[in-house]
């Protein structure tokens, strides 16, 4: 589970450090983006049949996140998306279609809406369309965030919260190897503070606001036992209404689609890019 097809690692500098990235394949420009506390190689299921079917891909490291830099000090989805569109412009191979897992969704429909002449489609896998909390909940749990993920407690909470919750319904091949790399991970304590930055960062309402300026298309995957969710097709619905998403919900599925139900995402994930990718350069 830890290996990528291209392990050679390329950085885009910002002004707080470096993101990370791989780059393999020709074709049409397709970024992967993990979501909160993961690493690139929660594509390695979905990156090599990409590749395969003719797309460059490139999987990037949030900031702070696996091989990224751990000096960031600003998180969240503005943020994520405003990279997303650094890094697209810095590959000049764009537009690119963006797939986003959990807040890295949100991140990539922020930058559909920012920059529309370089996104020429968005894929969520189990993304935030908007924020679920209330403004008093969602003080309390930044309080709680800070609690779980702090020295040097906060990558075994991280760990135990993927298996436990995150990964509720079908198996996660790979899944004992997962947890040892995050597990390995968050040992760092740069990388764990990173982590926590982020989650304390997190609010959806940034990427729900910018959802009438997104007018690219749009697929939005959904796992029904997917914790984040307390209605999997009610989200669903909502995605459909703001922008148009196409989109699917997931039986026996968790917060890791692209893990847990690779090729039933590859199903409406290949279909997806050959429409939104027709007539780009390769």
């Amino acid at each position: 589970m830890s290996q990528l097809p291209s392990e050679t690692l390329h950085h885009l500098a910002l002004p707080e450090g470096r993101i990370t990235y791989t780059d393999s394949g020709h074709g049409p420009l397709v970024v992967l983006v993990p979501g909160m506390g993961d690493v690139r190689a929660t594509y390695a299921l979905l990156a090599p049949v990409l590749i395969e079917a003719g797309y460059r891909v490139v999987v990037t490291d949030l900031r702070g996140h696996g091989d990224s830099d751990t000096g960031f000090r600003s998180y969240g989805d503005a943020v994520t998306a405003s990279d997303l569109v650094a890094l697209v412009e810095h590959l000049a191979a764009g537009p690119a279609a963006l797939v986003g897992s959990s807040m890295s969704g949100s991140a990539a429909l922020n930058a559909a809406a920012d920059r529309p002449d370089l996104v020429n489609g968005v894929v969520t896998l189990a993304g935030f369309y908007r924020e679920a909390a209330s403004p008093a909940v969602a003080a309390l749990l930044r309080l709680v965030y800070r609690a779980v993920f702090a020295w040097p407690w906060g990558g075994a909470f991280w760990t135990w919260y993927v298996r436990s919750a995150l990964s509720k319904g079908r198996p996660t091949p790979g899944l004992d190897e997962r947890l040892t790399t995050l597990r390995a991970t968050y040992r760092d304590r740069a990388r764990l503070r990173s982590l926590r930055r982020l989650a304390v960062a997190l609010d959806h309402r940034q990427a729900e606001r910018r959802l009438s300026d997104v007018h690219t298309s749009v697929l939005a995957v959904f796992g029904s036992a997917d914790p984040d969710f307390s209605d999997a097709a009610a989200e669903l619905a909502y995605a459909r209404e703001t922008v148009d998403a196409d989109g699917v919900v997931l039986e026996e599925v968790g917060h890791y689609p692209q893990l847990q139900a690779a090729d039933e995402v590859l199903a409406v994930l290949l279909p997806f890019l050959a429409s939104t990718t027709s007539g780009t350069d390769a």
